[in-house]
């Protein structure tokens, strides 16, 4: 990831939550220009809470999926891959009737559909969640890490709890026939 996306990533709140103290992974935001009240600055902090929990509680918004978003006053940005439309239709849906939002700018992928992609999927999900050392990563309603596959390209996104899980995280997902590539943007918990 170069510096200039990694900058822009970081204008974004992560709605996954991590396994390991199951708490709430938020990626740095950027301070908006001008000064903020601390009044102003609870009500943002609220309002971007409100948004997390709406989106993760969509009702098929899974493992497969990645979600995140950025406030900027009454606007909310939304990104991320999807493997079903209704999840980009329910996220824009729910995040648009909160009080205090004025408009939501959708950039979700929905990814395409393929056998392939589904059988690449499944056999991430297993090598991953089902190898000892890493079982606790799928334990509570929210995996720490997501698996994102597009066009046999596999993305490992979320939170783990060492550099040394990040690494087999990133070796069983090699070992999945069919995989072209990896690419591991998978987080270390502070």
């Amino acid at each position: 990831m170069t510096a200039a996306a990694r900058f822009e990533a970081s204008r974004f709140v992560s709605i996954g939550r991590g396994a390991v103290l199951g708490m709430m992974v938020c990626v740095p935001l950027v301070a908006s220009s001008g000064s903020a009240t601390s009044g102003q600055l609870d009500e943002r902090v609220q309002l971007q809470e409100r948004v997390r929990h709406e989106l993760a509680t969509l009702p098929y918004y899974g493992v497969f999926d990645n979600l995140s978003f950025r406030v900027d006053g009454g606007q909310v940005t939304l990104i991320g891959q999807v493997t079903q439309p209704v999840v980009k239709e329910d996220a824009e849906r729910a995040v648009k009737r909160l009080p205090g939002i004025q408009s939501v700018n959708s950039q979700i992928e929905v990814l395409p559909p393929s056998r392939m992609d589904d059988q690449i999927r499944r056999s991430t999900y297993y090598a991953v969640y089902e190898y000892g050392p890493l079982e606790r990563y799928g334990l509570g309603p929210e995996p720490a890490i997501r698996i994102l596959v597009k066009n046999g390209h596999v993305t490992l996104t979320g939170v783990v709890a060492s550099a040394v899980d990040r690494m087999l995280v990133y070796q069983r997902a090699n070992t999945v026939q069919g995989v072209f590539s990896v690419t591991n943007n998978l987080v270390i918990e502070i």
